[in-house]
């Protein structure tokens, strides 16, 4: 039963801490706009590394 519990909250934690790092990254990117913009974990991903995953990449201004 311990074992049960201790994966329990391991598993909780950890959506917990990607969650929080993930609004860490997000209000880092809007306050600091001069670095780039936020990258949206929706999409495909850089083009310029050949991920070839879309044809919609090619017409992106600006690079990863």
């Amino acid at each position: 039963m311990t074992t049960y519990l201790v994966a329990m909250a391991s598993i909780f934690s950890l959506a917990l801490g990607g969650i929080l790092i993930d609004r860490i990254y997000r209000r880092f990117a809007a306050r600091n706009p001069q670095l780039g913009p936020f990258r949206d974990p929706g999409k495909c991903g850089c083009c310029s590394a050949g991920s070839g995953c879309d044809t919609t990449c090619s017409t992106e201004p600006t690079p990863c």
